[in-house]
């Protein structure tokens, strides 16, 4: 069984959800995606494993969101996840993924239903 957990590890939700993880005695990869920026084939796959639109992957509250314009309802998919790809600090976090299956650790519990 092999978890991955795409983290930041300034984040408190994100660490929170590691430390879930470990409390039950799983050891995940790591990807630090701030260091280790996904490209936009694996976003494109991790939103089919969450079952969610790109920016539904976004968070919109950072000043990037805005400043890119990227709440423009014309933009395609694509230009969504490129956008995650050069700026992501916009890709919300933490993300699990175990065999084929994925959630968003907000709340951190919300990873159990995969597990």
């Amino acid at each position: 069984m092999t978890v991955t957990i795409y983290h930041n590890p300034r984040c408190s939700k994100s660490r929170q959800t590691l430390q879930l993880l470990e409390q039950n005695n799983i050891e995940p990869k790591i990807v630090e995606y701030l260091k280790e920026v996904p490209d936009a084939d694996t976003i494109a796959s991790i939103l089919a494993l969450l079952g969610i639109q790109p920016r539904d992957l976004m968070r919109k509250k950072e000043a990037e969101y805005q400043e890119l314009g990227l709440d423009n309802p014309d933009l395609t998919d694509q230009q969504l996840i490129e956008a995650m790809v050069h700026t992501p600090k916009l890709i919300e976090r933490p993300i699990v993924i175990k065999d084929g299956k994925a959630a968003i650790g907000r709340p951190p519990e919300t990873i159990l239903d995969i597990l």
